[in-house]
């Protein structure tokens, strides 16, 4: 580049400037941190000891990871779909509401949005003590015995999943509500004229228009289950050393990662960890994209 390009084009490389050196600060340099460390044996006292893949060789024999996996797995297939779902069914209720009931649904489906993760916990296991909690007394009303939701590992994770989708749920309708507010009122008009009922509409008019919107939702809610911790670790231990719940059923990467991090101070180990959970996420996020491509040439 001549001198004259250098100097005409310096106003915009000091313009960007700050925002290279955070996002080489604060991006860059952890990412290249977590590469070196995770080939290191390191526990923050003494100097990192190069021990190749034996890490990553170590985390994928481990019981604990191959735990955490078969989680997240089952977690994932039940809690992306079924979430969609709920967002879709609620965008559709708000929709046909106007003016304050509108705006009141809106609102209130929202709501656990904006709740820290402390207090949503908070609230649920309220909901899930075993003696006082409300869905307790409802079944005692109703003759039945007490559910231990968040102490027996047949329970545990299904009032996780219940949780997640009452807080994520708000999110995704507000962005699938957005997409039928664009869907033009003259395909509904054309299919009510060749005598489609509701139910065919939303088949044949809804659903495919909102295709990009239920894509970028699905690949949303992907990418947020695979880095699943808060909710999971304070319903559980909320500690380093004490999470997971009974027989390990609450027990997910992200949670896995940070105990071995910072409950047993082996952060090459934890590094090994991230790095493994980064490269599934751009898989995942990759094969979206693929079958995306695949779909719209098909």
């Amino acid at each position: 580049m001549s001198v004259m390009n250098a100097r005409k084009f310096l106003p915009h490389y000091l313009m960007i400037a700050p925002f290279m050196v955070l996002f080489a600060l604060f991006l860059l340099y952890p990412i290249a941190s977590g590469v070196f460390y995770s080939f290191h044996e390191w526990n923050a006292a003494q100097q990192a000891r190069y021990v190749g893949l034996d890490n990553y060789s170590y985390l994928i024999g481990s019981r604990d990871f191959n735990r955490a996996m078969t989680n997240l797995a089952s977690y994932i297939i039940i809690t992306v779909p079924l979430g969609i779902a709920t967002a879709f069914g609620l965008a559709v209720l708000v929709d046909s509401f106007s003016g304050r009931w509108a705006i009141f649904f809106r609102s209130v489906f929202f709501l656990p949005v904006v709740l820290p993760a402390f207090l949503a916990a908070t609230i649920w296991r309220w909901i899930y003590t075993p003696n006082f909690g409300l869905l307790n007394m409802i079944l005692g009303w109703m003759g039945l015995p007490s559910v231990n939701f968040l102490n027996d590992a047949g329970t545990m994770l299904y009032s996780l999943i219940a949780v997640d989708i009452w807080v994520s749920a708000g999110f995704n309708m507000v962005i699938i509500l957005a997409g039928l507010k664009n869907i033009p009122g003259e395909l509904y008009e054309a299919a009510r004229l060749d005598g489609a009922n509701r139910f065919q509409q939303l088949v044949y008019v809804t659903v495919p228009m909102l295709r990009p919107v239920l894509f970028f939702v699905t690949t949303y809610g992907l990418i947020s289950a695979l880095q699943v911790f808060d909710v999971p670790w304070l319903l559980t231990g909320s500690s380093f050393t004490d999470y997971g719940g009974r027989r390990n059923a609450l027990l997910f990467p992200v949670m896995d990662m940070m105990g071995r991090g910072f409950g047993g101070v082996r952060f090459g180990e934890a590094a090994a960890y991230g790095i493994l959970l980064t490269m599934v996420i751009m898989a995942v996020t990759a094969a979206m994209f693929v079958l995306r491509g695949w779909r719209e040439k098909s």
